[in-house]
């Protein structure tokens, strides 16, 4: 497997990495998370205008024809600067389903709106009984007529208090758990009987809890099939999982870099205790870990589009696995080396741990993607895993 960027690639990286250095700063972040801002518009436009967020759709819907690569690269540099921006939440995961499964009338009037940064898009399909179970859907769609009604609740909806839509997951057949029986629905945010509280994760990403009681929408608001969206929904969430895996790596080589420059300043015993040959080997076993998660992150990233869905999910459950583990070891070596005031709040190294250990639990931790990999065989059929804007309450 050839791991070299290509020119256009090594383009898209640099571009990104200068823009977000010029326009995003630690001391922003600060300033956001005391604010509880979910988002910066300025910042958001301008990835925009910088055709980021069009990057992984297809030309003929407005959008650059990246693919996992791409958005790999893409998520890294968001990663290395701890953005607050909702990419995953609107290009990754509710443009995925969208770019996927939306018929082509759908997709003319959101795409374009998602890739001039106009729109914000969620997704929202985690619920309080699923877990780590990423088929347990238990809200339902009644129809009333033509119609349908969606009774139920939703959790952590990544960046769902600045969304414009929603796009939901609800059960039309069957129980919590059937592979068959879901359906994908856009929800509009200022829909009547549509309720949420809002608040932040510990990593200072903020979510919406979704309450979902009576909300009717047409059947001009399906996305797909009826009854058939989890295959849909497991590809845009391998997605996510593969851009995910991109993020940790952008931190992990962040939080290096922030290590060996404390080691080469921080003076003890007259020298820096970078001359001391025990700290030099933690770094390196960081520096090992790290490229062995970046390696299972191209491999993912190359694998999202596969046709071989048992392959495709082996690989992206084994590379979530891989940066779990690695940005957990990375994150403690880092604040171990720079003592105690790695834990503080003023220092960057704790934001970016405490992003790495948010990474490794959503859509399941390194024990969880362990077990689904475990139960997956190579080449057989895959089984569904088990284990004016609205204004949210606001905590």
């Amino acid at each position: 497997m050839d791991f070299n960027l290509t020119e256009e690639q090594t383009m898209l990286k640099d571009s990104v990495d200068r823009f977000l250095e010029e326009n995003f700063s630690f001391g922003q972040r600060r300033q956001m998370l005391a604010d509880r801002q979910p988002m910066s518009v300025q910042l958001w436009q301008g990835l925009a205008s910088l055709g980021v967020l069009g990057m992984p759709f297809p030309p003929e819907d407005g959008g650059f024809g990246g693919g996992g690569v791409e958005t790999m690269l893409v998520m890294e540099a968001l990663g290395r600067n701890l953005t607050l921006e909702p990419y995953l939440a609107t290009v990754v995961l509710a443009g995925g389903c969208v770019a996927l499964g939306a018929a082509q009338w759908q997709k003319k009037i959101l795409l374009p709106k998602i890739i001039d940064g106009s729109i914000i898009l969620a997704f929202a399909h985690s619920e309080p009984a699923a877990r780590f179970d990423l088929g347990h859907v238990g809200t339902r769609a009644t129809r009333d007529g033509n119609n349908f009604v969606l009774e139920g609740e939703k959790i952590l909806v990544l960046h769902g208090s600045v969304a414009d839509k929603f796009i939901v997951s609800a059960r039309t057949a069957g129980s919590p758990g059937d592979a068959r029986g879901v359906t994908l629905f856009i929800v509009e945010a200022d829909e009547e009987n549509l309720g949420g509280q809002e608040y932040p994760l510990f990593d200072g990403t903020r979510a919406l809890d979704l309450q979902l009681s009576g909300v009717k929408v047409g059947p001009e608001s399906m996305i797909g099939t009826l009854d058939q969206a989890m295959p849909l929904i497991d590809a845009v969430l391998d997605r996510a999982m593969a851009a995910l895996c991109a993020e940790a790596v952008g931190i992990m080589d962040a939080l290096h870099a922030a290590t060996v420059e404390y080691l080469k300043t921080r003076q003890q015993f007259g020298q820096p205790i970078g001359r001391f040959q025990a700290l030099q080997h933690r770094a390196v076993d960081m520096l090992v870990q790290i490229e062995q998660a970046r390696s299972m992150a191209l491999l993912a990233a190359s694998k999202v589009d596969s046709a071989d869905v048992s392959e495709r999910r082996r690989i992206i459950a084994a590379a979530k696995e891989m940066t779990g583990r690695a940005g957990r070891f990375v994150g403690q070596q880092a604040i171990q080396l720079h003592g105690g005031m790695g834990m503080t709040d003023e220092l960057n190294v704790s934001h970016y741990f405490k992003r790495l250990t948010a990474i490794d639990v959503l859509f399941g931790n390194a024990a969880s993607q362990r077990t689904r990999f475990a139960t997956m065989k190579e080449g057989e059929e895959v089984a569904q895993m088990k284990p004016p804007r609205k204004s949210w309450v606001r905590i």
